[in-house]
């Protein structure tokens, strides 16, 4: 339970396959040890009933453990919807199913609500890499790949237009304010690793209440949990395609301007300044210089690839995504986008 006085903070957790049973549970342990209690964990199942029945038996007498089976159409947005429709908390935070919090992580998140205009507050996402070690080829600047925290982010507690999902926390009003994600944008488990909805909400949620302040604060830190296929540079292909794919699907809903304004940014300073220290590490013959630079490369033309099928395809009529409110109807749909297969 949360302490008198303070905002109760429900936490989501969205699961969506047996092979991670170990993590599901490290994460609910990792929320149960905090340091300023949750007033509950939400595990939504993505349509596997399986997993469902499972978790209902591991934790049928948990009072502060309520397992949901996602009320929407199959997809990690719409789990996030279903979690945010059901807690009870104010604040409404997320935790991906394979990473685990640190001690303090809703303690940081819980102290910048404080000021009545935060709306949103996101944290710190470090990787716990399968084989035990970066990659020497894998440049930090595209942690991001890997579901992390990456370089060019700014440091402390900062303004920021968007949180990053796997590890941020909502207002429960902003969801009332702006709708809930968007449907149509972001992972299915099936398909190619898309991302965006939370960027996609961010700016959506700002257009709603301009008044609203979003946050970083890198002391709420979780370590996440990167498998061994995702640390080969295949994976790093397909997911900057995927990027590229959800970037034309966040700018046809938000428009290219806030869409991308943190993107042009990164793209015209941050990583040109990757390029030259990769280069650098070169020719001073440290390992994976010139790995870490050919892999910013290759991750900017395919990203911009992907984006360029995506608008195109949002132009001809893509897939289909819509806003709904966190009661279940549909604030505004019929948007067209350019991800998916």
């Amino acid at each position: 339970m949360s302490e008198p006085g303070t905002p109760g903070v429900s936490v989501v957790i969205c699961a969506y396959t047996e092979d991670r049973w170990a993590d599901v549970l490290a994460a609910v342990a990792s929320v149960r040890a905090q340091s300023r209690p949750a007033l509950e964990t939400l595990l939504v199942v993505d349509h596997n009933r399986a997993l469902l029945d499972r978790l209902d038996r591991e934790y049928e007498e948990s009072d502060d453990v309520r397992v949901l089976a996602n009320a929407g159409p199959r997809g990690l947005s719409a789990g996030r919807n279903t979690g945010i429709a059901a807690a009870r908390g104010e604040i409404v935070a997320f935790l991906d199913d394979d990473a685990v919090a640190e001690r303090d992580w809703l303690k940081y998140f819980a102290e910048a609500y404080a000021d009545p205009r935060v709306m949103a507050v996101g944290g710190r996402t470090e990787p716990v890499w399968a084989s035990g070690r970066r990659p020497a080829w894998f440049p930090e600047e595209f942690d991001w790949v890997v579901g992390c925290t990456y370089r060019g982010l700014p440091r402390g507690r900062v303004r920021v237009r968007n949180v990053l999902g796997g590890n941020a926390s909502f207002r429960r009003s902003a969801f009332d304010a702006a709708g809930g994600f968007a449907t149509g944008i972001g992972r299915d488990g099936n398909k190619r690793p898309l991302g965006g909805e939370e960027t996609e909400l961010c700016i959506r949620l700002s257009r709603a209440r301009p008044d609203a302040v979003l946050l970083i604060d890198d002391r709420a830190v979780i370590h996440h949990r990167v498998p061994g296929a995702r640390e080969h540079f295949r994976y790093f292909r397909t997911r900057t395609y995927a990027e590229g794919l959800s970037k034309a699907l966040v700018a046809r809903s938000v428009g290219a301007r806030k869409g991308l304004e943190s993107e042009r940014r990164y793209t015209t300073r941050v990583l040109p300044a990757g390029v030259a220290r990769g280069l650098r590490d070169a020719l001073l013959a440290r390992p994976g210089g010139a790995g870490r630079a050919g892999a910013i490369v290759a991750g900017v033309l395919t990203a911009a690839g992907g984006y360029v099928v995506g608008s195109v395809r949002a132009r001809r009529g893509g897939v289909t995504f819509s806003v709904v409110d966190v009661g279940g109807g549909v604030l505004h749909g019929g948007g067209r986008g350019g991800g998916g297969d």
